[in-house]
C-alpha cells in the first residue's frame, strides 16, 4: 500500500477512535496485579472495546506470510516477549513482572494502535529504568514529527538518546502507518539516518513504537507465528502512540 494522507473528517473519526483506545488499554490496565491470567485481561479489553461501540482491529487479523488469524483483541507480551504475544489462560502475572498491553481498535471503519509496559506490583530499579526511557524514547521520537521531516529524522532521534544506556534497540519489528488498515507504509524504524527516507506530509497518520531490550538487540520468532521473544532472554519493554502529523508538529491521537 502506498503512503496515505487522511481527510479531516477522517482525522477526526481516528481522534475518536484513538481517545476510545487509550481509555480501553488504561480500563484494563486497573486489572493488572499478581495472579491474573494473560486471557482474562484480553476479556477485559475486548468488553471495554466494544462498551465504546467499537470493534478490536486485532481479533481475527492475519498478517501476511501467517496461516492462522490472531486469536485475541489484545497482544500481552510479558518479561523476555517483545511483541505480539497470544493471552492465555494458563499464562499467570507473577509479581515482578512486566507486561506490555498492545491494542488495536477500529472506530468508523478507521484504525488505530496503542501500546504500553506496565510493572506488575513492584518492580526492580533496572527494570523501572528500561520502561521510563523505552517511553522517552516514543516522546523523543514523536518530538521529531512535523510535516517537511523525513523518516529517518525520527529513528535517528530514538536511537541518538537511546545510544548512552547501551539497550538493544529492535530491528527486525518498526513503527508504520495506519488508519485505513492495521499496517500502512511507511516502515519507520527505531533507527536510521537523518534526512533520510520518506517525506513526512500533513495528513499522514502513523504509529511510533519504540522497542528495546536490557540485553542484545537480536530476537527469536515463535512458530505461531506471531510471538517475538529477546535472543538472550532478558527484558524488553515497548511504547507506542498513534500521531497524526501536521504542519507544525504532529497530535497524538492514543491519549485519554
Amino acid at each position: 500500500m502506498s503512503i496515505t494522507i487522511k481527510k479531516p473528517s477522517e482525522i477526526e473519526s481516528l481522534r475518536i477512535g484513538g481517545k476510545h483506545l487509550a481509555q480501553a488499554i488504561f480500563a484494563t490496565s486497573l486489572h493488572i496485579k499478581p495472579g491474573i491470567s494473560t486471557k482474562e485481561l484480553d476479556i477485559i479489553f475486548e468488553s471495554e472495546v466494544r462498551k465504546l461501540g467499537d470493534d478490536p482491529a486485532f481479533l481475527g487479523y492475519r498478517p501476511e506470510g501467517v496461516h492462522t488469524p490472531f486469536p485475541a483483541s489484545l497482544c500481552t507480551s510479558i518479561n523476555d516477549v517483545i511483541v505480539h504475544g497470544i493471552p492465555d489462560e494458563s499464562c499467570i502475572l507473577k509479581q515482578g513482572d512486566i507486561i506490555t498491553l498492545d491494542g488495536g481498535l477500529i472506530h468508523d471503519g478507521l484504525y488505530t494502535d496503542h501500546a504500553v509496559s506496565f510493572p506488575v506490583g513492584e518492580i526492580s530499579n533496572e527494570t523501572k529504568k528500561l520502561l521510563e526511557i523505552t517511553k522517552n524514547a516514543l516522546d523523543i521520537g514523536i518530538k521529531i514529527i512535523r510535516a517537511g521531516a523525513h523518516v529517518g529524522d525520527i529513528g535517528y532521534a530514538i536511537e541518538q538518546y537511546v545510544k548512552p544506556y547501551k539497550y538493544g534497540i529492535v530491528r527486525e519489528l518498526a513503527g508504520h502507518g495506519v488508519g485505513y488498515t492495521v499496517h500502512e507504509d511507511p516502515y519507520i524504524p527505531n533507527y536510521g539516518k537523518a534526512g533520510t527516507g520518506e517525506l513526512l506530509k500533513a495528513g499522514m497518520v502513523l504509529a511510533i513504537e519504540p522497542m528495546l531490550n536490557i540485553g542484545t538487540r537480536f530476537v527469536s520468532f515463535s512458530r505461531d507465528g506471531y510471538t517475538v521473544t529477546t535472543k538472550d532472554h532478558n527484558l524488553s519493554a515497548h511504547f507506542e502512540h498513534t500521531v497524526v502529523v501536521t504542519d507544525n508538529g504532529c497530535e497524538i491521537l492514543t491519549k485519554i
